[in-house]
This record gives structure tokens, sequence and C-alpha cells, in this order.
């Protein structure tokens, strides 16, 4: 068997051709950095020293690196695996529309002394943009061999396969003395080539002269690209853009000159939409209402026909157990576990089933990653930068998981800023709790969207505070810069997306939340079955919490739900909703709950501890108890603060 591995700038497709190759599900994403750990799977070969034989290779995806010079944790990760096991061959993946930037690494991989090829990836979008790279006088100047592929229209994997196959099996052969010297020659040859290019194009007369190994590299790169890409002319002129300089960014527009294309077209006018001064918080803003009108129209209608249908399903395993299990254990089932798991899932999987395809497909699009740098402005006034932005929008989905992205983030301290305030995000696990306390006040259809568009900017403004309190306390420092590339626009498979955003990310989080329901329900059972001094065990819980939650604007019953709910946030309106019969209207009047209740219900759900789940994630990812402790604390006390003032508010106004 023999060892290969993927190495590559950020988002070339590396992961997209990883599954081709291998047939697994790594999930992908159109931005850089969307790769933070390794993965390895399995391939199979024709063998080309055994006659029919097959051959079967360990692939390794690589974090993105944009250099040997390790700047970030993926750079570092992908470093220490090419070091500490070597694999037999190592394919550089560029970019065929930025060839330039992938020469660059591949250059410094050869100082690794392991056999090289060179696939020249995503060469359908390269065409459409009217860039053509001549393969084969690429190979000629590097003698490696060089594949082209398109990942995701699945051309060039055979051949790729092959190439990495012939390349190990060639580096694991013993050669003859004659043989080694005719290569070298080959090789200092084609170097030379090469090389000579680059000190033609120099302007002091020779690229040798260089003192900085790496700016040697670059000339070499830039030059060899400019040998072998060829412009078709269909998507604009050669030329183009120059950078734009604006306060915190530098724009580095077509930098490259092989990439120096100016595409005055309908991509351009959507970047000055999406990226301009003026118009892209505005735009913003429209996508995330967009985005959650559509989530609560379709997900209304949705809960009901699925709530009304587990409730016939409930009934219906109520009577086929009760034939055989004793009463005590047919209502710990039924009362018990069932009932709470079929309320998570009515209410959490209409939402789930909507939010995700619809997030997914802005990241395909590209978008995601133009909010992250639209977002650096802001979070630059808090002594961050704009990945938090980023890391922050897949808090939304899960704060699991937001806290896990933070590891594209370069400098540590921004990182732990990061992590540390990605929970004042809420996840899709509470928005079933605000969807119930904005229609308790009244709003449905797009008042209630306007309203958690609201609560979340709301929340986007504290995260900002909090990482201002962090920077400017415990977390003192000066802010890191921060590279994030653009991707381009891609049109999402549509079908793709979906399928894998319901699997990979829907059934994944709703999987975890029946997982924590179903004990969780047995413990409501018992606490509401269970009696101390006459009296039940819940109530005397919800007892002994009421003061506190009557200063928190709410009452024992409400916080009791949140505190229960630790395993997962998705249980919280159950246990609120425990016991009582009749729809929300009944439910609010007998319990007394009012406007001052639901707007600290509100404000409580965006910020109070993490689950389970998110603080595990933190404690792995700090290795540190106490800045578990610290991220428990931080949105707490926040919470507890605004739910005092609205309490305070309403009580000054006779409320």
């Amino acid at each position: 068997m023999i060892r290969a591995a993927l190495a590559g700038n950020p988002n070339v497709g590396k992961s997209t051709l990883f599954n081709a190759l291998t047939g697994l599900r790594r999930h992908t994403g159109n931005w850089a950095g969307k790769t933070v750990d390794s993965a390895s799977g399995f391939f199979t070969a024709p063998d080309p020293s055994a006659q029919g034989g097959k051959t079967r290779a360990e692939l390794t995806d690589l974090p993105g690196m944009c250099s040997l010079r390790c700047r970030s944790r993926e750079e570092e990760a992908a470093l220490d695996c090419l070091r500490a096991s070597p694999p037999d061959v190592i394919a550089a993946v560029a970019d065929a529309g930025a060839l330039e930037r992938g020469l660059r690494l591949f250059f410094e991989l050869e100082a690794l002394g392991v056999p090289l090829l060179l696939c020249v990836n995503l060469t359908d979008e390269a065409e459409k943009r009217g860039i053509r790279v001549n393969c084969e006088k690429l190979s000629s100047l590097l003698g490696v061999p060089v594949v082209p592929t398109s990942a995701r229209n699945g051309t060039g994997l055979t051949a790729l396969k092959t190439a990495l196959v012939e390349a190990a099996v060639k580096s694991r052969a013993p050669a003859s003395p004659g043989e080694s010297a005719a290569e070298a020659n080959a090789g200092a040859e084609n170097g030379g080539e090469a090389g000579a290019g680059a000190g033609d194009g120099d302007e002091d007369g020779g690229g040798a002269g260089i003192a900085d190994p790496y700016e040697r590299i670059s000339r070499r790169a830039a030059e060899t690209a400019r040998q072998c890409v060829e412009h078709t002319g269909r998507a604009g002129r050669p030329g183009g853009r120059t950078g734009k300089r604006d306060r915190r960014h530098d724009r580095l527009d077509g930098l490259d000159g092989v990439d120096r294309l100016d595409r005055l077209d309908r991509l351009d006018r959507l970047d000055r939409l999406f990226c301009g001064r003026h118009t892209a918080f505005p735009a913003m803003l429209a996508l995330l209402l967009f985005v959650l009108w559509l989530t609560l129209v379709g997900a209304n209608a949705v809960s009901d026909v699925l709530g009304e249908a587990l409730d016939g399903l409930l009934e219906l395993i109520r009577r086929l157990a009760g034939s055989f299990l004793p009463a005590v254990p047919l209502s710990m089932l039924c009362d018990g576990v069932l009932t709470t798991v079929f309320r998570v899932v009515a209410v959490m999987l209409p939402p789930m089933a909507i939010f995700f395809p619809l997030f997914t497909l802005l990241e395909e699009l590209g978008y995601l990653p133009r909010a992250a740098f639209c977002l650096d402005f802001a979070f630059a006034g808090c002594g961050s930068c704009g990945k938090q932005g980023l890391t922050m929008l897949m808090g939304l989905g899960c704060n699991a998981a937001g806290v896990v992205g933070c590891r594209i983030m370069d400098s540590p301290r921004d990182r732990l800023i990061a992590v540390l305030t990605n929970s004042f995000v809420p996840c899709n696990g509470r928005l079933p709790l605000l969807l119930f306390a904005l229609g308790c006040l009244g709003l449905g259809g797009f008042s209630a969207a306007l309203g958690l568009a609201g609560a979340l900017c709301f929340s986007f403004l504290m995260t900002w505070a909090a990482s201002a309190l962090l920077s400017k306390t415990v977390l003192r420092g000066e802010p890191s810069s921060f590279v994030l590339e653009l991707p381009p626009y891609r049109l999402p498979r549509v079908g793709q997306t979906l399928v894998r955003s319901l699997l990979d990310r829907t059934v994944f989080v709703l999987g975890r939340a029946v997982t924590a329901s179903a004990p969780c329900g047995l413990c409501i059972w018992l606490a509401e079955r269970l009696t101390v001094g006459g009296e039940p065990l819940m109530e005397r819980i919800r007892t002994f919490l009421d003061p506190a939650g009557r200063a928190l604007g709410m009452d024992g019953i409400l916080l009791a739900a949140f505190l229960f709910a630790f395993p997962a946030a998705e249980l919280t309106l159950p246990l609120a909703l425990a016991g009582a019969g009749g729809g929300i209207e009944a439910v609010a009047l007998a319990r007394g709950w009012g406007t001052e209740t639901f707007l600290c219900v509100i404000m409580f759900t965006l910020f109070h501890w993490p689950c389970a789940t998110t603080l595990l994630t933190i404690r792995k990812e700090t290795g540190s108890a106490r800045r578990t402790l610290l991220a428990a604390l931080l949105p707490t006390a926040f919470g507890c603060a605004l739910c005092a003032l609205i309490h305070l508010l309403f009580r000054a106004a006779g409320g």
C-alpha cells in the first residue's frame, strides 16, 4: 500500500477532490479555512509494476496552507503531518485560475524531498473566466506529472489516481546510477529553463541575486505561470484592476500577474452590492430577514402537522405497549420519554430542515466569507478580526460547530476571544423558544421574522461588547492582521447541498437532541412523581428557584426549564410547558406570564450558559477548565444583567 497526501492553498477544492477519490463525505465549503484538520481515506488504482494488478493507496487530505512558513494552526498541522510521517508522494493541488499562488507552494514543497506531482484543479471555473493552463508545457518546465482535474465534475480523477500510484512506485524502486544521473540532468535542465525565465523577467537582471529565498520562489512561480497560462479573452481583457486601499483593508485584487482580468460583469456588481461601503450591511440584514422569514413561514405549518402526527403515533404506541406493559413503566415510557422526545422533534425538525439548507446554500454561493470581510470593520473595533464574524455565523447552526470553526483564526488570542463569545449567538436549538416568546408577544409571520432578526442582531452586538470586554481585560493584546480570501461565486449543486445539509447537519443535531431529551424526559417524569414532604420534587425545585426567577423577570418554572435543559437547549420549551394543557395562550394566562416575562425569556434565551456539548467542545479546544468556566459565566452574567434591567424598568413603569 502506498501513502499519498493532498496539499494546497485554501479553497482550491482539496476536500472535494478527496471525497471524489475516496468516496468519503468530508464536509466542504466555499470559503478558505473550511478544512482545519487532516483526514484519511483509501482508493485503488492499477499497479504499474504488476500486469493487471491493483494498488491500494491511503490518501490524506491536509489543511489548506499558503506557505510552509507556518502562520496558522492549519499550516502548522499540515507541515507537522508531512514531517512526522512523510508520504510516498504529494499531490500539490493548485487552482487553475490562480496558478501562480499554487506554484509558490509547489516550489516550497520541493524542499521536503518527497516525490511531487501537480494537480491543476477547478479547470472548469478557469475556462469560464477565460483562463486555460497548458499542462503539457507546465509538466515539461517542472519535470513532474501535471494532471488537470475538475473535482466537482469528476473529470481527471482516474488520471490523477494513476499518476499518484506511478509516482509512488517509481520513488520506491531502486534506480541504477545511470538512470539517476539522467534524471538529475533532466531535472537540472527543467529547473534551469524555469530559472532562466525568471531571471530574464527580473527588473534587476537576474533572480539568482535575490537574497530572500521566498522572493526567488515567487519570481520563479510568476514566470512559470506566465509561460503556461493562456487567456482566451472570453471573460475580459488582461490588465485589470489595481489594489484598492481602504482603511483597515488592503484590497489585493489581482496581485498575481496571471490573474489580472478586468471582469466588470455581474459578479463584480454582486461584490459591489455585498461588500460595498454603503450596501454591505443592508444587504446582509435583508438576506438574514429573508432566510428567517422563509424558515418561520415554512416551519409553522409543518410543525403543526408533524405535532399532530406524532401525537397520533404516541397514542398508537400507548395502546400497543399497554397490552404487555404495567401502568408505571407504560407511563414512564409514554408520558416521560416519548412525550419529551416527540415535542423536541416536532419543534426542532421543521425549522432546521429549512434553515440549514438555506444557510448551506449561502455558504456554497460564497457569501459567508464576504459577510466576514464586511464584519471585520466592526470586529476591528473590539480588538478582534473578521474571521470571528464567520465563526459567529457558524454558531447560528450549532455553537459547538462554531467553536471548532474558530481554528481558522491565526492568532491564539483572537481565537480564544471567538471561542469564549460564540455562545452569545443563539444556536438552532434556542430558536424554538425564541419563536414561542415572539408568538406570545403577538408577533407572527413577517413581524415574527423581523423580531427574530432584531434579536439576532442584538446578539451580534452583545458578542461585539463581550469581545471588547475580553480584549481590554483578561485577554489584553494587540489585534492581529489576517488574510481572508474571497472565493469565487459558485452556483451550488442544489440536490447535493440539500442532502448534505439534511444528513450532516439536520439529522446530526436532531439525533443529538433526541439522545439528550430521552433521559431528560425520564428525569422530568421522576421529578414530577417523586414526592418530598408530600410535595412533588419538581414543584419543590420550582419553588426554590422562584425568587431568583422573579428577580430576572420570569419565575421558577422557566428558570428550572433552563437549568434542566443543560444537556441540550432544545429541551427548554418542552420543559417550560411540561404538565400544562391547552394552547400557548392558555398556558401563559394560567401561569401569569405577560409582556415582561416573554421579553426576559427572549433575553435569557439569547444569553445564558452553553449546552453541555458546547462546553465539552470548549474544554477540548482550549485545554483549560478555567477558560471553560469563563465561557459559561460570561453569557450568563450578560443575560442576568439584562433580564434584571428589564424587570426593574417594568417595576419603575408600574407594569
